[in-house]
């Protein structure tokens, strides 16, 4: 399913139009099916549908990695669901350039019951919540690059850091229980770093395969995290070794 929806991203990018009957017949699938995958295509903000197809969403960033946005998109959407019942309506907040971010954006955008404040160094994010008439959103400016684009460099750092926020939400390239927090690489690190500047409650959202891995950029202790959010197939060692360190692990 994620790839037929990662290829009907790619035809709509090169075509700007697709047809629901022609992509039944690419796909060999019912229209049904197609036009659900288009619904659940259009929630996620990543197309508009027409009478009988879709077309390109006008304010989604041109150059984004859809293969990266989709990846374990079902738990993504859970761990963002559970982290945006934890903020509160009128609260700033700050979304970083993670693919879990991406989709608390996605879930920020579905409830305007709930007014807000973002800033956010995600070109992807600040597009979706650009425009919304219950968010306040402030994308900070600087170098762009990465997989999902962002703005990254000392005037990025320096511009987030100016504001102080209520809260923080981060994806992370892996969780240590010993080591910390880590980062991708070194411009993801002194972002996030600058980003625990700005609150004291950070929240972290991770899929479960977070757990472990490299060390190589540590982003800070896994103290000086408020909570974790992630998925159901986090192991038990892992809950152990979070329950013993005082760090509350949520799971979506």
């Amino acid at each position: 399913m994620l790839e037929r929806r990662e290829k009907i991203l790619e035809m709509i990018r090169t075509r700007d139009r697709v047809n629901v009957r022609d992509l039944a017949d690419c796909f060999m699938c019912s229209e049904v099916t197609i036009r659900t995958d288009l619904r659940e295509m259009e929630k996620e903000g990543l197309l508009e549908r027409t009478h009988g197809g879709a077309v390109r969403k006008k304010n989604v960033f041109p150059n984004y990695r859809p293969g990266n946005i989709y990846r374990n998109a079902d738990v993504k959407e859970k761990i963002a669901a559970c982290a945006f019942r934890l903020i509160r309506a009128r609260e700033t907040i700050i979304l970083d350039d993670s693919t879990a971010c991406f989709y608390l954006a996605l879930e920020i955008r579905r409830h305007p019951e709930k007014p807000l404040a973002v800033v956010t160094n995600s070109l992807l994010a600040g597009s979706e919540l650009a425009g919304l008439p219950h968010v306040d959103i402030y994308v900070v400016g600087g170098t762009i690059g990465g997989h999902v684009p962002a703005t990254f460099g000392k005037s990025a750092a320096d511009d987030i850091r100016r504001f102080t926020v209520d809260r923080a939400f981060i994806g992370v390239h892996g969780i240590s229980f010993e080591a910390g927090i880590t980062a991708v690489a070194d411009p993801q690190m002194q972002m996030k770093q600058a980003i625990l500047e700005t609150t004291e409650d950070i929240t972290v959202l991770a899929d479960s395969n977070r757990f472990g891995g490299g060390y190589f950029s540590v982003v800070c202790p896994i103290s000086r995290i408020s909570r974790i959010v992630t998925d159901s197939g986090v192991s038990g060692d892992c809950v152990q070794k979070a329950a013993a360190g005082n760090i509350p692990l949520i799971i979506a």
